[in-house]
């Protein structure tokens, strides 16, 4: 067998490896989660207004497209609502704004529950800077990325 076929028979492996990948249940990753939610800077904690996380298996088509992700492509989180700097006198009675965490989609990029509570952490801190009206932009400009 040449380097060439070792090679990509080491890629089979690990893709099957890949695919066998343990899946944690709901409960467990909803403990995760919360984990990652306790564990916020109180700073940071202090600041959330009306905003309700939610944890679902995975995106939407819909949710996908309204958000650019290529096909191919999935989405870790999502803030949907009316950031804290938008909001005014008018802002009364709003139901809560959410940040939707895709279960499948972390754990893939996730190989150990300390990851796991690793990747939600920063995922909900990326969507948490949204609802304080920090953009994708701004995001990178600061280096959040």
């Amino acid at each position: 067998m040449g380097t060439e076929e070792r090679a990509a028979d080491r890629r089979r492996r690990a893709a099957r490896l890949v695919k066998r990948r343990r899946r944690i249940s709901s409960r467990r990753f909803r403990a995760l989660t919360r984990e990652a939610i306790d564990g916020l800077p109180p700073s940071i904690a202090g600041r959330i207004d009306n905003v309700d996380i939610v944890v679902k298996e995975r995106p939407t088509a819909a949710e996908l497209r309204s958000m650019g992700v290529p096909p191919g492509s999935s989405l870790l989180g999502l803030y949907q609502g009316t950031p804290l700097p938008s909001r005014n006198s008018g802002y009364n009675l709003a139901l809560p704004d959410r940040i939707t965490l895709y279960r499948r989609a972390l754990e893939s990029v996730s190989h150990t529950d300390e990851a796991l509570v690793t990747q939600i952490r920063r995922t909900l801190l990326h969507e948490l800077a949204h609802h304080f009206g920090i953009d994708d932009d701004r995001l990178a400009e600061i280096g959040a990325y």
